[in-house]
């Protein structure tokens, strides 16, 4: 049985507000974003291929200089290009993964602090039950404010939503290679909007299972999640 990962690097860093040009190729703790992920996963020995979904020409270049830095295997590296939503990059990338691949994991590059631990429980997980997503409990109280709200943020009629039934969503999720093919070729017939893979997944009525991720795994969304994500890491 072959797994490939998807490495998500196309993102346009939108939310940075101009601090960082490309999230993916930015220093953090002596390394680029993008080593620490790609380390994790090759210690880990869960892929046999590497997908890396990039911008543009200019970042393939910059992503390629740090793959052979780290070494091979060469042969079984692909590069797909990025498109206008991630949902996009991730069909995109689906398309560049070999035939003779069982499973795939979908990872932002932008969460580096996954661990060896979260991707080989990943790994069983997808492999017995063939969706399966990294996961954490939320522990805030979370409220729902009526459709259609937009801005409007006074005098509201909040709902309570059970929090013990709610799980934050992270990344990598991983599936069988033809049941998320499909899922995503269903989503574009559709011309649905989706954030998430599990999103995906869902639509064809498949059931997920969730690896309960107990360390650190947050996104690098906004400029100060530099210095916190940096700091968990030195920690």
């Amino acid at each position: 049985m072959s797994n490939a990962v998807i490495m998500l690097c196309a993102g346009r860093a939108t939310r940075m507000r101009g601090a960082v040009a490309d999230k993916v190729l930015a220093p953090l703790a002596g390394q680029t974003v993008l080593e620490h992920s790609l380390k994790t996963f090759r210690a880990a020995k869960v892929a046999d291929y590497f997908i890396f979904v990039i911008r543009d020409e200019e970042q393939r270049t910059a992503v390629s200089k740090i793959i052979f830095s780290l070494g091979g295997p060469f042969d079984k590296i692909h590069f797909a290009t990025g498109g206008k939503e991630r949902q996009d990059s991730v069909f995109n990338g689906l398309l560049a993964v070999p035939e003779v691949v069982d499973n795939v994991f979908i990872h932002d590059c932008a969460r580096p602090l996954v661990t060896v631990k979260s991707l080989k429980a990943l790994a069983a997980a997808v492999k017995k039950d063939g969706a399966a997503v990294l996961a954490h409990r939320v522990v805030d109280t979370i409220k729902q404010t009526p459709p259609k709200t937009g801005a409007k943020l006074r005098n509201l009629k909040l709902k309570d939503l059970p929090r013990e039934t709610l799980w934050a969503m992270e990344t990598p999720q991983a599936f069988t290679r033809e049941l998320i093919t499909a899922a995503y070729k269903k989503v574009r017939a559709k011309k649905l909007k989706i954030t998430d893979d599990v999103a995906a997944a869902t639509l064809l009525g498949h059931k997920v299972t969730l690896v309960e991720n107990s360390s650190p795994n947050p996104k690098l969304t906004h400029p100060e999640d530099f210095a916190w994500v940096e700091l968990l890491l030195k920690a």
